[in-house]
């Protein structure tokens, strides 16, 4: 990992592991810089040099969420089996693994409470889900298929990581059976 030396932890990393756990216990509208300063065991001048402003901070959470994500889905890549959709096998494999509980739920739903008070905080996010479209659309056999298989794991994981889905574990897995046989089958015409 960049910038750490023999197994420690930046202090980039380490005020955002902080400012993470604090999103996660207060959420975001509620955080502030003197206390991801404190968490992380650091001065505010150390933090203010990393992350000059609360927005600066809340995007490089994001950022960080969307190099997890990517880091996930190219670490699948290798293990995938070649077929068809792979693209959307691998974004949907990808978010159906990471959407549920833990952490990143808890922040992830945190920092979209954030936006609501600085939309353009979710630009790189709008970004990420346009280049995944385009290549879910360049790397599809069946894009009818691709694209409903896409969009249902979105929907599913949006419910998911906002604590609002109805369905139960049974639901869930057919459901994911489903998606599944869509992306690898396709639709019959």
């Amino acid at each position: 990992m960049l910038g750490n030396v023999r197994g420690r932890k930046s202090s980039r990393e380490k005020i955002l592991d902080a400012a993470a756990e604090l999103v996660a216990e207060i959420g975001a509208g509620r955080l502030t810089l003197d206390a991801v300063a404190e968490r992380a065991g650091l001065s505010k001048g150390g933090l203010l040099y990393n992350f000059p402003s609360k927005d600066a901070l809340l995007q490089a959470m994001i950022q960080r969420m969307i190099d997890q994500v990517s880091d996930a889905k190219e670490s699948l890549r290798a293990q995938m089996a070649p077929g068809p959709n792979l693209e959307a096998r691998l974004v949907a494999t990808t978010l159906l693994n990471m959407c549920c509980g833990g952490k990143m739920q808890e922040v992830a739903t945190g920092l979209m409470v954030a936006s609501a008070e600085n939309p353009r905080l979710l630009d790189p996010v709008r970004g990420v889900i346009s280049a995944t479209l385009e290549q879910v659309k360049a790397n599809s056999d069946d894009l009818d298929a691709a694209l409903l298989g896409w969009l249902a794991v979105e929907g599913l994981s949006n419910l998911e990581m906002h604590n609002l889905s109805p369905f139960s574990d049974q639901d869930r897995e057919r459901i994911v059976q489903a998606i599944n046989r869509l992306l690898t089958k396709g639709i019959a015409k």
